[in-house]
């Protein structure tokens, strides 16, 4: 027994700082999370030039300043985006959702599950809609718009793209689209 825990003090190289009385809280230093070059403004060898806080190269970029550009797979270059028109069937047309959002969602082709490549949301649409969703309407900055691509569109009655309800109205997949593709024709006549 005295073994074992001799071998876990060992193995841990936690570093737990006893607590003082009258001890203030204060931020962690971010440069020791997040090192940049060495001896660079990030580094902690450069942090001690920079005792007020942590440099702005040890931290992160906020999405706020957009994410950094990333560089194209080989071989697989983001295309153009994909245009066409949004109908609503007539025989649904008065019983659209009141202040209904409309989503144009985009997957890689044969994709059923996860995130969806891209997503135009279109809040209180009138119909028929002219759309184009590309490159900028992308979930996840690192997958590239590009390939064979399908496309639906569900006019959703409360706005949230996570839920589906009686009230919704989708359209069928168009199956194999390319980036750059023109006048596509989705129609919203399936009840969720």
């Amino acid at each position: 027994m005295l073994m074992a825990m001799g071998v876990s003090l060992v193995a841990c190289d936690r570093n737990i700082e006893p607590y003082e009385p009258g001890e203030e809280a204060r931020p962690p230093d971010l440069a020791r999370i997040f090192p940049g070059p060495p001896g660079g403004v990030g580094s902690v060898e450069g942090q001690n030039e920079n005792e007020g806080g942590a440099a702005r190269g040890a931290v992160p970029p906020s999405r706020a300043e957009g994410p950094a550009p990333l560089a194209a797979p080989t071989g697989s270059a983001s295309g153009g985006a994909i245009e066409g028109e949004i109908a609503l069937a007539t025989a649904l047309a008065k019983s659209r959702p009141d202040q209904g959002v409309l989503f144009v969602i985009a997957r890689p082709q044969g994709a059923t599950g996860g995130p969806p490549l891209a997503v135009l949301r279109i809040p209180n649409p009138s119909f028929p809609l002219d759309f184009s969703i590309g490159p900028e309407n992308v979930m996840i900055p690192t997958m590239q718009f590009a390939g064979s691509i399908s496309l639906s569109a569900r006019l959703d009655a409360d706005g949230n793209a996570m839920t589906r309800g009686p009230g919704d109205i989708s359209s069928p997949v168009v199956e194999g689209l390319a980036p750059g593709t023109a006048g596509v024709q989705l129609t919203l006549s399936e009840r969720s």
